[in-house]
């Protein structure tokens, strides 16, 4: 388990139990709307042939419309991912460490943002890049 932060307590298995089950049901979430999204964009493409040939207006509006699916979808994926490692960490008993540095994280951080994974200073360097 992860040391405390100076001026907290260090974390309990309640406490660790309660940010694997945000987690796991923030991932539950994530799998049913990347579900939705991937069968909407499918029809999108597959909707993209139809008809006698769309007008130049039609042809950007669905250009926009896959386009921005793409960009969700790929953001809901990144978020899975994000999930995925933070239930890695905390099955290695490793909530609320930062995986770069080695530091805590504070809990109020872990507990706004179950996923994070990294302290903040190491996030803003991280920004940086």
């Amino acid at each position: 388990m992860a040391e405390a932060v100076v001026g907290e307590e260090p974390w309990t298995q309640a406490e660790v139990d309660q940010v694997v089950a945000e987690l796991e049901g923030q991932r539950a979430e994530l799998v049913a709307q990347l579900a939705a999204q991937e069968q909407e964009l499918a029809g999108l493409f597959r909707d993209a042939g139809d008809g006698a040939g769309p007008d130049a207006a039609d042809l950007g509006t669905a250009t926009f419309e896959r386009d921005h699916e793409l960009s969700l979808v790929s953001g809901e994926r990144e978020a899975l991912a994000q999930i995925e490692r933070a239930l890695g960490r905390a099955r290695e008993g490793k909530v609320g460490l930062c995986e770069s540095c080695g530091r805590a994280i504070p809990k109020m951080r872990v507990v706004a943002f179950p996923r994070a994974t990294l302290c903040v200073s190491c996030k803003q360097r991280e920004e940086r890049r």
